[in-house]
């Protein structure tokens, strides 16, 4: 079965086709964070999401190269910077440093790029120059440099390609100097922003003056310089669509540096929107959560990431506390069960195995395959620890099915990530409260062995009874 994903672009769901057939390279950008604050739990939920396709296509044999941009300036960076008094690279490094950090505790794959936007100043001007002498983009009266939709698609330029736009209400030359706007407000939008003095410190020399990069244009430059002109993935949220991925489309396409007939952009894949408890999250309703918050109340970052990739990308998403719990149960089995293959693996002298171990691989990629179906990769995954459990306990399987079935898991978990929890060492001081529990039931001494079974409890562990003697296990 071939891959399938849903392109924003043609709002299908296509055969997954890289640009150039005969290779298996695939250039993949996926904008990244504006570092002003930490990343929330709705940004953790496209970064995951991007992490998920990455590992998926490189599961499947594709060369993936990786791009993720680092927006560090911005009109909020600005702002922020103003109210700090910092400098501008002390202010935004703190915030990178922290996303980069969560990013690993999420076991996201770091990205084989992460280029700044001030880094790459010199390639921003030298698109809107050739921008500017195409004839789509003009020098405002205040030396700011606007990108010219009329004039753009007086050339035969689509803007709207990933939304609908009423053109009827536009009015010719408006101009929108904001990054951010409503598609109800399509306007010219903002290449260079003149300099004033609100902007303090944070500014470069351009041929149209002191100024500032707009942020859309940002990322046209960044992921051409280190994708080509052309590139096969664009992901992000879907809330940026309009206008940042729209204008990414119509400034990187007037610039006309594709080879005749391609696009900026052959896929397009956005992710949804995350509710956090049946609600949009907001400081306010004391729904707002960044990773370390979450971290904070008990829970880690593998129950987050876990709970993160529950739903399919394209779907509005509830995110829950309890949601974390759950995870934490689930995580727990699929725990139980290789932690009882790696006892079967080593186990000497075991009978031979009555069956083969069922192959979740089939069933794992065809349900990625259509248009990562997470639900259903997540479906048959249980579906084997279930089946698994059950050979198990009927103890028919081999230590080399056992083996073979670890590294299958390992296979699965190239593209999950969840990990296994052999991770989950137990606490140095346990190991003696099994025992001394152990002594008191050979004394009769039941009180005091009920007493140090609840103290294990309430440190999170329980008593499980093997053929080989009572173990911990994690809660």
């Amino acid at each position: 079965m071939a891959l399938k994903l849903f392109n924003t672009l043609s709002r299908s769901v296509q055969d997954f086709v890289p640009l150039d057939p005969s290779t298996d390279a695939v250039g993949m950008y996926c904008c990244g964070p504006t570092v002003y604050d930490f990343a929330h739990i709705g940004n953790w939920r496209t970064f995951v999401f991007a992490d998920l396709v990455r590992r998926y296509l490189e599961f499947r044999g594709y060369r993936v190269t990786h791009v993720m941009n680092i927006t560090d300036v911005e009109d909020k960076i600005i702002l922020r910077v103003r109210e700090t008094g910092l400098s501008l690279r002390d202010f935004t490094g703190q915030y990178e440093s922290a996303f980069l950090e969560d990013l690993k505790s999420l076991k996201c794959l770091r990205p084989h790029h992460t280029p700044r936007a001030t880094e790459y100043i010199p390639q921003i001007v030298g698109l809107i120059e050739r921008l500017v002498e195409r004839g789509l983009a003009y020098r405002a009266p205040d030396g700011s440099v606007y990108f010219s939709i009329e004039k753009y698609r007086g050339t035969g330029g689509a803007y709207g390609q990933l939304v609908k736009l009423n053109f009827e209400e536009m009015r010719t030359g408006e101009r929108v100097r904001n990054d951010e706007y409503a598609k109800e407000s399509v306007a010219d939008f903002a290449l260079w922003k003149a300099r004033v003095p609100e902007d303090g410190a944070v500014f470069w020399p351009s041929p149209w003056g002191e100024g500032r990069p707009g942020w859309h244009i940002e990322c046209s430059a960044m992921s051409m310089e280190l994708l080509g002109p052309s590139f096969d993935l664009h992901l992000g949220g879907e809330d940026l669509m309009f206008p940042h991925h729209e204008d990414e489309i119509a400034q990187s396409e007037g610039a006309a540096l594709q080879p005749a007939g391609a696009r900026f952009v052959k896929y397009w894949m956005h992710g949804a929107f995350l509710l956090v408890e049946g609600r949009k999250m907001s400081k306010s309703l004391g729904n707002f959560y960044t990773l370390r918050d979450l971290l904070a109340k008990g829970f880690t970052a593998r129950e987050i990431r876990f709970l993160l990739l529950q739903a399919h990308y394209r779907e509005t998403f509830n995110f829950t506390l309890d949601g974390l719990t759950g995870a934490r149960q689930s995580l727990a089995r699929i725990d139980e069960c290789l932690n009882k293959l790696r006892e079967a693996a080593g186990a000497a002298g075991s009978a031979a195995g009555a069956g083969e171990p069922a192959d979740l691989i089939p069933a794992f990629t065809g349900a990625l395959d259509d248009d990562l179906n997470i639900a259903g990769a997540w479906g048959a995954v249980f579906e084997w620890v279930r089946e698994t459990n059950r050979r198990l306990a009927a103890g028919s399987v081999s230590p080399a099915e056992a083996s073979a079935c670890l590294a299958m898991w390992d296979k699965i978990d190239s593209v999950l990530g969840v990990g296994g929890e052999s991770e989950t060492a137990v606490p140095a001081e346990l190991p003696a409260l099994l025992d001394a529990r152990q002594a008191a039931r050979k004394a009769k001494d039941f009180k005091r062995a009920d007493a140090i079974r609840d103290e294990l409890k309430a440190k999170g562990w329980a008593i499980e009874d093997t053929p080989k003697g009572p173990k911990l296990k994690k809660l």
